[in-house]
């Protein structure tokens, strides 16, 4: 019997609807626990998840038997559900559409677990929208600025 062998490792990167600093501190924990289950249910392996309040990045060694944006879908579905419920009529969580899906070599793995988990100190010194559009670029993804997420400028709203 033939056996499927595989190393892939992929960062996923998503934002919350609006770019709202909806995850408070507080649930953040337990929120990266629920996606962590989420992911182990669907037969991955979660390497590391961290985020900030308006978005979440996590790296997962992928198994082939499985679409990547069929699991960001569960995840992000899901994960709506469970911070609504925590969150209660505070306010309406909700993720935005699409995601950034990065693949790397074994080589970088731990490269970028130190990345994911440092997040809060690195956007101490950069913005999520510096910090995408730099990922894309280092990937050579083209992009049209006006079809990333959305963009607040809360500078503006002042």
């Amino acid at each position: 019997m033939g056996n499927t062998y595989s190393q892939i490792h992929i960062q996923v990167v998503f934002a919350v609807k609006g770019r709202q600093s909806l995850i408070p501190y507080s649930f953040e924990e337990e929120l990266y626990k629920y996606i962590t289950g989420i992911i182990q249910n669907k037969k991955q392996k979660m390497l590391a998840i961290n985020g900030m309040p308006d978005h979440i990045h996590f790296f997962i060694g992928l198994r082939p038997d499985i679409c990547i944006s069929d699991l960001v879908r569960e995840v992000k579905k899901a994960s709506n559900k469970f911070m609504n419920e925590k969150l209660g009529n505070t306010t309406a969580f909700e993720w935005q559409g699409g995601f950034g899906a990065f693949s790397y070599c074994r080589s970088e793995v731990q490269t970028v677990i130190n990345y994911i988990r440092n997040q809060k100190n690195h956007h101490l010194s950069q913005s999520f929208k510096d910090e995408y559009i730099a990922i894309l670029n280092e990937f050579e993804i083209d992009f049209k600025i006006q079809y990333l997420f959305e963009w607040i400028d809360y500078n503006k709203l002042e």
